[in-house]
């Protein structure tokens, strides 16, 4: 390779980079360079030896994305996303220096791929979260261990709190003050059913001195009530649409190349189906449950990782097993241990004819052999049918020696309510868990209680660990907040449960295919934002298009959402009838409605600056206008966007 002296070269490879980014949006967009595919391997290649593992040359670790940007003990930054020319890995692979290029020995890096990783860094070096070149060199053992509680500390008898008080006390740390009645019934409420508490609700909870009030409260928004299981089942449908991408529109539908298991999932979830019946009748289903295996099949022409049976390898392992295939359906993974065989046999036991493997789209010649990873505890017969493997392949899944499923939902059950999984990320089971005891217990107990999934949940809420004190917003997981619940944003459906509930402005029908009663108990039910398609704002606010599998959702305030917030027509005329139903209800005078807004949307009564704010925006004789103003500026608090 000819090159120029000093640092020309560099500096030339990045004016060209520019340059072709520009003459590329000029004309249309390009596609977005592959981390796992392309920048992993040549990482690995021409930097592993120095810079990956134990390896620490120089002090500089390329083991994870903040140490990469770190640099090493130069004091130089690795790498600065956005800014090529900026970053000390492209200064030294394009270095004339002997003393300064990389790598130090043998040749240096072709020209083109240079070019392919100052493109990356200059559109932003995206690093896939939770990636590490590190091996965890941890998996958890395939049946589930038991545990042995420490003693109670202080009287904290719950077994969640038995294992955190251990940790806490041992690490020489404080345990977290317990968070005030009114954030706790706010908390629940929007955890168990997504909805807000009404202001007597609060009042009265509040006002009870009894000391088993907490779990009295839990039992309730998770009992047999009519009301309580719809409106539990209904507000977890977000979780379980997500997980099983599930929607009601979108891509494929048009076609027939999709299939709504909403009319299932809704009924299994106001009937409380035992985890391991729920997994079987998805894995091995009925009509009425089998759009999940179904995938999507795609229009056009699809490269071999995208077929249906892939789709099915991909979605069993992530959503059930807490494994990330993707990668695997391609070539043997980058980032796991998982391999192409395994995968293509996995996706083989769903398939109607045989699948050759491709290994980065070109056939090899292998044929699949259905079965799957975890032969210790039996196999799916390669000769048997579809139907018949898919059954085998259910009931092993569900065994109660799979200890991967049950750790799996424990684990994404108490990221849902606490902010964080004991494993993170929770597509990467084979990561560390911050307390293995923690996570055994959970994964246990579920299985133990008949794969309950509302024990589940009660078990995690009756604890002194939720109930305790949120931290900052602002601040990061550290690992004393891993002791107690992280504030967490409204989900998209959640916001608009809670307008709907401030505003009476739910619509008068689901777009979801469900059979749900026109009353619950003693009030109608009002229909939830889970059953309707997704508008412009519920995207903004982080609701995915479920074409994946999705996990987890936005946690940053973005610039659309802001304007979206600020601007939407529909949010604007929603809250102009509220404004009118409010004010009809606690006017005319001022301060009743600005007590109210707040009871009813912060389970609080306003401070006295925030009365005087409200009076201020209200008026001395409101309008619907003005009302509507106020509960605007009340929902746009972050105190209401967030659970605490």
């Amino acid at each position: 390779m000819i090159v120029a002296s000093g640092s020309s070269l560099r500096s030339a490879v990045v004016a060209a980079v520019l340059a072709a980014t520009t003459a590329a949006a000029a004309e249309e967009p390009a596609a977005a360079i592959d981390f796992a595919h392309e920048i992993v391997p040549l990482l690995e290649k021409w930097c592993g030896e120095c810079h990956i593992g134990d390896a620490r040359q120089g002090g500089f670790s390329m083991n994870t994305l903040e140490a990469t940007q770190a640099g090493g003990d130069s004091g130089l930054a690795g790498l600065v996303p956005g800014k090529a020319d900026a970053s000390e890995i492209i200064r030294r692979i394009t270095s004339t220096d002997p003393d300064e290029r990389m790598p130090s020995d043998g040749e240096p890096l072709p020209a083109a791929e240079i070019e392919l990783l100052a493109a990356w860094v200059a559109a932003g070096g995206n690093w896939e979260p939770g990636f590490s070149f590190e091996s965890t060199l941890w998996e958890p053992p395939l049946a589930l261990r038991p545990v042995t509680l420490p003693e109670p500390i202080n009287g904290r008898e719950h077994p969640i709190d038995r294992v955190i008080d251990a940790v806490a006390r041992a690490q020489g740390r404080e345990l977290l003050p317990a968070a005030s009645d009114r954030q706790f019934i706010r908390r629940v409420s929007l955890d168990l059913t997504g909805l807000l508490p009404s202001p007597e609700e609060v009042e009265a909870y509040a006002a009870d001195a009894s000391p088993g009030k907490r779990t009295a409260l839990v039992e309730r928004l998770l009992g047999d009530e009519p009301r309580a299981r719809l409106r539990y089942a209904e507000h977890w449908l977000t979780f379980w649409n997500d997980l099983l991408r599930n929607d009601y529109t979108g891509t494929g539908f048009i076609t027939g190349g999709r299939k709504q298991i909403t009319s299932w999932l809704h009924q299994a979830l106001v009937d409380n189906t035992p985890y391991d019946a729920f997994v079987r009748e998805l894995i091995a289903p009925s009509e009425a449950s089998r759009g999940f295996i179904d995938g999507i099949v795609w229009r056009g022409t699809v490269n071999s990782s995208q077929t249906v049976p892939i789709q099915f390898a991909q979605n069993v392992g992530q959503t059930f097993l807490g494994i990330n295939l993707k990668c695997a359906s391609c070539h043997d993974s980058f980032v796991d241990r998982w391999t192409l065989q395994e995968t293509y046999d996995l996706a083989a036991v769903m398939a109607a004819e045989p699948l050759e493997l491709h290994r980065c789209e070109k056939p090899t010649g292998v044929m699949a052999r259905p079965g799957w990873m975890f032969s210790d505890l039996g196999q799916v017969d390669p000769a048997a049918p579809p139907e018949e493997r898919l059954t085998q392949l259910a009931a092993l899944i569900t065994h109660r020696d799979n200890g991967w499923l049950s750790r799996n939902l424990a684990n994404r059950i108490w990221a849902r309510l606490m902010g964080r999984g004991i494993v993170h990320p929770v597509d990467a089971l084979r990561t560390q868990p911050w307390n293995e005891d923690l996570l055994e217990l959970l994964a246990a107990d579920l299985v133990e209680h008949e794969w309950d999934i509302k024990h589940l949940l009660r078990t995690i809420c009756t604890s002194e660990a939720y109930a305790a004190v949120t931290p900052a917003f602002e601040r990061s997981a550290s690992s004393s907040d891993r002791f107690g619940p992280l504030p967490r944003r409204l989900t998209a459906e959640q916001f608009f449960d809670c307008l709907w509930q401030l505003t009476g402005t739910a619509p008068e029908k689901p777009d979801g295919e469900v059979k749900r009663p026109a009353a619950a108990g003693d009030e109608p039910a009002m229909v939830r934002a889970a059953l309707v398609k997704c508008t412009p704002l519920m995207a903004a606010l982080g609701r995915p298009n479920r074409d994946q599998v999705v996990t987890s959702r936005p946690t940053e305030l973005t610039t659309l959402e802001a304007i979206e917030l600020a601007n939407e027509q529909s949010l604007a005329d929603q809250l102009a009838e509220g404004g009118e139903k409010i004010l009809a209800e606690h006017g005319p005078s001022p301060e009743p409605i600005a007590e109210w807004l707040f009871a009813a949307a912060l389970s609080r009564p306003p401070t006295p600056p925030e009365l005087a704010a409200c009076l201020d925006l209200l008026g001395q004789q409101p309008t619907t206008q003005t009302v509507a103003d106020c509960l605007w500026a009340v929902m746009m608090l972050p105190e209401f966007q967030l659970i605490r």
